[in-house]
């Protein structure tokens, strides 16, 4: 058997790895955290984005300002649209875009959601401690 040709001594120290089960740990509680609420992390990041946002925006923008993947966006949006939460018209002067708006619906479900986000948040990284701020800050340098 071979074994594999990493720099690591141990599979703990990889920062890669840990990045990867941490991010799975996490998703997995705001799966558990939104579940009372019928939508998915993305849908809430989306919803929670046009409601913190408060106008019309395109697709494109809110995807640029989301972080998300442009063509997932609208899938998910189109989701949204159909329960009632998002409106979603042309643009007025772009006939390929589609401004979008969170509806009243979505902007009560939207505060009511983030209570629960952000308890989860709370909660997970709560053995962080006074290093919470500094990790988040840390974070943000890798994003870029």
């Amino acid at each position: 058997m071979t074994a594999l040709a990493t720099q690591f001594a141990a599979e703990g120290d990889s920062t890669g790895l840990q990045l990867w089960r941490v991010s799975n740990a996490w998703q997995a509680a705001q799966r558990l955290a939104l579940k009372p609420f019928g939508i998915t992390h993305v849908q809430f990041v989306l919803l929670a984005a046009l409601t913190w946002l408060g106008e019309p925006v395109t697709q494109q923008a809110l995807a640029a300002y989301a972080r998300t993947d442009p063509m997932m966006t609208s899938q998910v949006l189109r989701t949204l649209a159909a329960s009632g939460l998002v409106d979603r018209v042309r643009h007025p002067t772009d006939r390929r875009a589609r401004n979008v708006t969170a509806t009243g619906a979505g902007r009560e479900l939207a505060n009511r959601a983030v209570v629960a986000v952000e308890a989860c948040d709370r909660a997970f990284f709560a053995s962080l401690g006074e290093d919470r701020a500094a990790f988040t800050a840390m974070l943000g340098r890798l994003q870029g």
